[in-house]
């Protein structure tokens, strides 16, 4: 088997029906590859989704189901069940387009024991997309980013998988990067490679999420940074004295006061504004760096 399209989900049952469709609906044959899904403990109606999926999986479709653990063990879990020669990383909120296998396979054919970057989109809704065609805007500069990328599955089996310590939010598959990059394997990016991710506009309800993960995302990016202490990691971060003194520059003339005024009244769920979310990811970040320092002690 040529590939293994391999996904960890948790409680997106409402995104899950279509993500799963689109890995089914390739232009490659079907049996040159399969689908890995993890079921990292969901309580929503996952299990249903799944079922009506077994049904009608044109391709080898394998699920795996765990407590919650976080992605870094889902990944190894399905790691662990793949059989494909190559394995593509996607999210159980992304969404692949039909030539998507085919142009992952395609880039490692040129580059057999390189690492695959593919495209990313993205979309407020599943259900309005635009031309799959890449540009300027939907760079990414992550060099192993599990949105879309494929690595060949014996590399990342040679490696460890993914480190299960990164038990929070964040930064797990960067660490992959980083030990993949470090031991010399090379990154080639396909354009046509391209995956519509799903990013609505934020709602007055998220706010505190999206502060209490910028905060569990600077605790592992000082885990990272432990573990791979190098200019790469400080740059991924933010974790650089620039940086620092900046957000605490902020923090000093009341920044988080000033985004929390703009935000007004979070009490009625509501889409944010345009300001409103400049301004909660403001906030986000003021957290994310006041955790950091606390964090580095």
């Amino acid at each position: 088997m040529r590939a293994t399209i391999q996904l960890c989900t948790y409680n997106r049952a409402r995104l899950l029906e279509r993500v799963l469709d689109a890995c089914f609906e390739q232009t490659v044959p079907s049996d040159a590859y399969e689908v890995v899904l993890v079921n990292d403990g969901s309580v929503d109606d996952t299990p249903s989704v799944i079922e009506r999926a077994r049904a009608r999986a044109p391709v080898s479709f394998t699920v795996v189901n765990q407590a919650n653990g976080g992605l870094a063990k889902g990944r190894n879990a399905g790691i662990a069940r793949a059989a494909g020669e190559r394995i593509i990383f996607i999210d159980d909120d992304v969404l692949v387009t039909p030539n998507f296998v085919e142009e992952h396979l395609r880039t490692h054919d040129a580059h057999p024991k390189a690492i695959v970057r593919g495209a990313a989109i993205n979309v407020e809704s599943f259900d309005d997309l635009p031309l799959p065609l890449y540009t300027l805007k939907n760079y990414s500069g992550n060099f192993f980013w599990t949105t879309n990328v494929s690595v060949p599955l014996a590399s990342i089996r040679a490696i460890g998988g993914f480190n299960e310590t990164f038990a929070e939010y964040g930064w797990e598959d960067i660490d992959v990067g980083l030990r993949l990059r470090f031991g010399g394997v090379r990154a080639a990016f396909n354009k046509r490679a391209i995956a519509y991710h799903y990013k609505p506009r934020p709602r007055s309800a998220d706010v505190e999420k999206m502060r209490r993960q910028a905060r569990a995302q600077a605790r592992t990016a000082v885990q990272l940074m432990k573990l791979h202490p190098h200019w790469r990691t400080a740059l991924a971060t933010g974790d650089m004295t620039p940086s620092r003194l900046l957000q605490r520059w902020l923090r000093g003339i009341g920044a988080a006061r000033r985004y929390t005024k703009m935000l007004g009244d979070l009490s009625t769920d509501r889409p944010l504004s345009a300001r409103e979310e400049r301004a909660a990811r403001g906030l986000a970040r003021v957290d994310y760096f006041d955790e950091l320092e606390r964090a580095r002690g």
